[in-house]
């Protein structure tokens, strides 16, 4: 609220949109702001759109609300929050593309194929995990760290309550992500985040990044201390295979415990 509130009174972003809109080009907004600043600035009048649920009344008479994830009205794209800023994105690759285009981004990794679909979780050896209190939770990253991993752990658990430290593996708390080359701060160094306790481990994928992490002795150590008192740890994409079954982490007492990775990088079975 106070991001699209102030991009409300931006008069110069306010100026930018409206020429935009005047020459046919796409525009959207997300979450609040479609109510808090399209609608202001009459920039949706008589066209359906959609915003975070709890501001639809905020939405001027000229618009026409739509109880939707995400609403595309001829050059606008609209999306009601946080939990659709993928499909908002995707909407928005379609329109700026083509449909091949957005399920090429897409991808069977990248989303579930249809909203509400069932999510393909497994639980096996299943255990109890207590946590009293607020949890707290470790996230390392390292320079080639997978960016939507690494947000997206840190972002849903914070949302969740959790604690959630980020630790930088390397030699400066600003990290470059994978991808997109994102700069991401740190909360902190991982000697630092060495001497506290942590409910839960976890950590992003990325190849460069899952490398980093397997070659950082301390966050193996770390790792392996969580996983002696019985604590949960986890990992997604090239840090299963890379970091976990390496150093015996996917092993207990001889068995092999079951994972699923990113498929490039799945392990052989042990």
């Amino acid at each position: 609220m106070p991001g699209s509130t102030n991009l409300r009174e931006c008069k110069v972003l306010e100026r930018m949109v409206k020429m935009h809109a005047e020459k046919g080009e796409l525009y959207g907004a997300i979450c609040a702001a479609p109510a808090v600043t399209l609608a202001h600035w009459g920039m949706l009048k008589g066209l359906k759109a959609t915003c975070y649920p709890s501001f639809m009344e905020k939405f001027t008479a000229e618009v026409i609300p739509v109880n939707s994830r995400v609403v595309v009205d001829r050059n606008v794209v609209t999306s009601q929050g946080p939990g659709t800023a993928i499909e908002f994105a995707l909407a928005l690759v379609e329109q700026l593309y083509d449909k091949e285009k957005m399920e090429e981004v897409a991808g069977p990794l990248y989303v579930r194929p249809q909203h509400g679909a069932e999510y393909t979780i497994e639980e096996l050896n299943s255990v109890e995990w207590k946590c009293s209190g607020t949890p707290q939770v470790l996230v390392p990253v390292a320079n080639g760290s997978e960016e939507i991993e690494a947000l997206n752990l840190i972002d849903v658990l914070r949302r969740a309550g959790a604690n959630v430290t980020v630790a930088s593996v390397e030699d400066t708390l600003q990290i470059v992500t994978r991808r997109h080359k994102f700069n991401l701060i740190a909360d902190m160094m991982l000697d630092e985040a060495a001497k506290m306790e942590f409910d839960l481990i976890v950590m992003p994928g990325g190849l460069s990044g899952a490398q980093k992490f397997a070659s950082t002795n301390k966050l193996v150590d770390l790792l392996k201390k969580q996983a002696g008192s019985g604590k949960p740890y986890g990992a997604i994409c090239a840090s299963p295979a890379h970091v976990l079954e390496p150093h015996g982490l996917l092993r207990e007492e001889g068995d092999g415990i079951s994972t699923h990775g990113a498929p490039a990088y799945r392990p052989e079975p042990m």
